[in-house]
């Protein structure tokens, strides 16, 4: 995998506040029988494809650690994005996966940030 890509997610993140706007246990918005498995939020200052910050999970390890990426596409919203993970265990990840994929006309793809070889 290109280490200049996690990279510069690292910068991003290191330099931009997370904000939470979605607490682990809170129903979604537009959907309340989905619950957030995880906290959830965005980088302040940053733009996604939607036009709003990038969205970030929140797992129970090191909040400044990247851990993996989502990508994301749903067919409703026509749209495709990328989800930053920070501080994610293994099953905090699989946690997301199950909590996105529950709908056919969204889907994501996990992608683990590769482990530094020694």
């Amino acid at each position: 995998m290109n280490p200049a890509f996690w990279g510069v997610l690292d910068e991003l993140v290191a330099s931009s506040k997370v904000v939470i706007d979605r607490l682990k246990g809170s129903a979604h918005p537009r959907f309340p029988e989905n619950i957030y498995p995880l906290d959830y939020g965005y980088l302040e200052g940053s733009t996604s494809g939607d036009g709003q910050g990038i969205d970030v999970w929140l797992g129970s390890g090191d909040p400044n650690q990247l851990t993996a990426v989502l990508c994301t596409a749903d067919l409703k919203k026509r749209d495709a994005e990328l989800k930053v993970l920070l501080g994610c265990t293994p099953g905090e990840m699989q946690s997301i996966l199950t909590f996105l994929n529950g709908h056919p006309s969204f889907q994501s793809l996990l992608v683990p940030r590769p482990q530094k070889e020694t």
